[in-house]
């Protein structure tokens, strides 16, 4: 049972009785979310989250909720977050005013003025607490002192809190501090809708961004999307199959199914569809018998290999090394991605561990050739990389190359056509890297985003294939890249 006990109204009559004084009818929806509400308070469930599609009225209902504990306990403490400081407020002045009015609740009322605020309130209770029954604050808000018995998060994540890494993690981490509002056996409510693939609401955790669980994990929830796993219309009384069409064809596709079906999806269309992408799991593997590669039973024919180095640029650019391979069918592999990472205590200089770090992979991967990117700070790396590269051995040619196409252009060039025609192959490996994300969220026309594994790709995408020179035959050198032998047909025959 939860730590208050329910006395008087249940929940469900407490939200009818607030919509007969309105003169509103109570949709089944809303009855829907009432009694899970009620049922997990009762339940004693103390991490809660409340998902349903745009303009359902989740916000509402936890309105009515937050006064229903109010009226069940007047010394109960709730917190409300969400995404800015007006958001929060709004609930809790529509939480003020139930209060005001309704008829089971006009007693809690205080009559000094000074405890009825837009912002926070306090109603008439037994004891004595520093803080007020209800306060609203933003989630970027300083919270530190605080003291809850709930903390109601409603729509902490909107564009603005998540459109970008950066900002996904700070949200992640204001949230954290939840904790120590909280008092002992509190609760936390989340409401909301997702906004983007690495959601805080997603049910399974996102490698890539070094997620282990979902950031929510462990809450119960309900989820109340448009249109049901049945195919039925969660709100018939509003909601008609042609009114849902055409808020798909207003909202677009992306939107669409992250606002009204709440599959976390970036809201915005990319360009690039990580959907396309071929996911495998095999391991690069030389026959030495056959002198070829392989992945899995695919044998390889052709390498390409592009580096874009960066040493600790302001703008956060990556230094990033490109791996693929192809096969005969004409699909592409994309078998390593490595973001190159250095120690910044090393008495080596910050070039040479890189360079180090790309030769090494070069002859771990049977590489031919490595391009390398020249523009700006590239151009004296490829002898620091040949010397390296000949230092361990390694049979891997270095090219100088020079980008004169907008990065945009390259990128679009590179990936459009072989996704499109799904000829373009990952390694598992590749999804625990900011590929995945870089991809899902790049659009041609924002500038400054993250790109670098992109641009590399890209290139890789770009060069020709490079065959290993048959001049390496030696018992120690592996030549996959055998072309066909050459014959000398037979020409002493008369005509």
């Amino acid at each position: 049972m939860s730590n208050y006990a329910i006395e008087g109204a249940q929940f469900k009559l407490f939200a009818v009785l607030w919509n007969q004084q309105q003169e509103r009818k109570t949709p089944h929806i809303h009855l829907k979310m009432a009694h899970w509400l009620e049922k997990s308070w009762a339940n004693g469930d103390k991490r809660l989250l409340l998902m349903a599609f745009r303009s359902a009225g989740k916000s509402t209902i936890v309105g009515l909720f937050a006064a229903w504990l109010i009226y069940q306990n007047p010394n109960i403490r709730i917190l409300v977050l969400a995404a800015d400081f007006t958001l929060a407020k709004k609930m809790v002045r529509n939480v003020k005013r139930i209060i005001e009015r309704h008829p089971l609740t006009t007693h809690l009322k205080p009559k000094a003025i000074d405890q009825w605020a837009s912002d926070r309130f306090t109603v008439n209770r037994e004891l004595e607490l520093r803080d007020p029954s209800m306060m609203a604050k933003g989630v970027g808000s300083n919270i530190t002192g605080s003291r809850a018995d709930i903390v109601i998060c409603d729509d902490v994540e909107v564009p603005n809190t998540c459109d970008s890494a950066t900002k996904r993690e700070d949200l992640r981490e204001r949230l954290l501090e939840i904790s120590y509002v909280l008092v002992s056996g509190g609760t936390q409510l989340y409401v909301g809708t997702p906004h983007d693939y690495y959601s805080i609401y997603a049910d399974v955790p996102r490698s890539e961004i070094g997620e282990e669980f979902p950031f929510l994990d462990g809450f119960k929830r309900l989820s109340l999307p448009i249109i049901d796993e049945n195919n039925e219309i969660a709100w018939k009384e509003r909601y008609s199959n042609d009114d849902i069409e055409q808020i798909k064809k207003n909202s677009g596709p992306n939107k669409f199914e992250s606002q009204m079906m709440l599959k976390p999806v970036n809201i915005m269309q990319g360009r690039l569809n990580p959907d396309l992408l071929q996911i495998y799991d095999d391991m690069l593997e030389y026959d030495p018998i056959l002198g070829s590669l392989f992945i899995g039973h695919h044998k390889m024919i052709s390498a390409s290999c592009w580096w874009d180095p960066a040493f600790g640029s302001a703008k956060g650019d990556s230094s990033v090394l490109a791996v693929i391979f192809a096969n005969e069918g004409g699909d592409y592999f994309l078998h390593h991605l490595e973001y190159i990472c250095v120690n910044e205590h090393d008495k080596i200089d910050e070039a040479t561990q890189q360079a180090i770090i790309v030769a090494e992979l070069a002859k771990e991967l049977y590489l031919p050739c490595i391009s390398v990117e020249t523009n700006g700070i590239g151009r004296f790396l490829p002898n620091i990389l040949r010397n390296k590269l000949a230092n361990i051995n390694a049979q891997t040619r270095v090219m100088e190359q020079n980008s004169t196409k907008p990065k945009a252009v390259r990128i679009i060039e590179g990936f459009d056509a072989i996704m499109a025609a799904k000829r373009l192959y990952v390694n598992r490996a590749v999804l625990n890297t900011p590929f995945m994300m870089e991809m899902r969220e790049w659009r041609p026309s924002v500038k400054g985003a993250a790109d670098d594994g992109l641009d590399a790709v890209a290139g890789a995408l770009s060069q020709q294939p490079d065959r290993l020179e048959r001049k390496y035959t030696s018992a120690n050198i592996y030549n996959w890249q055998q072309g066909a032998q050459s014959h000398t047909a037979k020409s002493d025959f008369d005509v």
